[in-house]
């Protein structure tokens, strides 16, 4: 049988799980890859896929979302990274193999898992002492969890604190404590990019740092009565940027009201 009739035979629907068992020994990776990521594919198909030769082949089993808990946790121990970085995106990837992946020493696989919003709070807290500060710092910046957030606030690497900065589950206590955080870079991510009370802008007005100063200035999210504030800097690049954020402003075009719909919104084609 020719190649393109073995791969019409993988891609096809209705081929039936006996000839997907000889496709998933074919020759071709071509056709051991359109087997391996066939949401169809029945498990034992999938676990001698596992062990594939290809690197490829690997990889679309790991996305697989039909893929087992087994399989997939066979995969995280693979030895080829990107294989076990695509288990990171599987839907299937549940609790236990989120618990394999925090003990694996594939560094960026625990930061894979540390960027998941809906992280487990049990396996983020195993995080917050990871001992990696890339880790901690991927947590630190897509983390809902109050309890990990206040936790990482006393983390004393900068990187990690300039990831909460960025991060917009922290509270208005919170953000007051990133804004007088002893590290410029910590003051200068935050400005750029969550909103602050008055109180805390007011002080950053006044910041030791021109850096900071001049990031507020520039920042989309400074009120103009702070931006105003900062024309009259002391340091010519603060004002200067302040000034310059007030043109930028100025040539925004002004925000419409909703259009209004005389017959009524239309239909999305379907």
């Amino acid at each position: 049988m020719e190649l393109d009739e073995r791969l019409a035979l993988a891609r096809d629907p209705g081929t039936p799980p006996v000839t997907l068992t000889e496709l998933s020994k074919d020759p071709s990776v071509e056709v051991r890859v359109v087997v391996a990521g066939r949401p169809d594919a029945q498990a034992d198909v999938l676990r001698t896929l596992t062990r594939d030769s290809d690197r490829g082949v690997r990889q679309a089993v790991a996305r697989n979302p039909a893929t087992s808990r087994a399989n997939l946790l066979r995969l995280v121990g693979d030895d080829d990274r990107w294989v076990r970085w695509a288990v990171a995106g599987n839907p299937g990837c549940d609790e236990q193999v989120r618990q394999a992946m925090a003990r694996t020493d594939d560094k960026e696989l625990r930061g894979l898992l540390a960027e998941s919003p809906d992280l487990e709070l049990g396996l983020a807290a195993d995080l917050t002492a990871d001992r990696s500060p890339e880790v901690r710092e991927r947590l630190a910046t897509n983390t809902r969890h109050p309890e990990i957030i206040a936790t990482l606030l006393a983390d004393r690497t900068v990187r990690v604190r300039k990831g909460l900065a960025v991060n917009p589950e922290t509270t208005p206590e919170q953000r007051h404590r990133l804004a007088t955080d002893s590290a410029v870079d910590v003051r200068v991510a935050l400005v750029r990019a969550v909103e602050l009370a008055d109180a805390d802008l007011t002080a950053l007005v006044d910041d030791r740092s021109a850096d900071v100063r001049r990031s507020l200035a520039l920042s989309a999210r400074t009120p103009e009565h702070i931006r105003q504030a900062l024309e009259k800097d002391a340091d010519e690049t603060v004002a200067e940027a302040a000034r310059g954020n007030r043109r930028n402003r100025a040539t925004v075009p002004a925000r419409r009201g909703p259009k209004r719909f005389v017959t009524g919104p239309k239909r999305p084609q379907s």
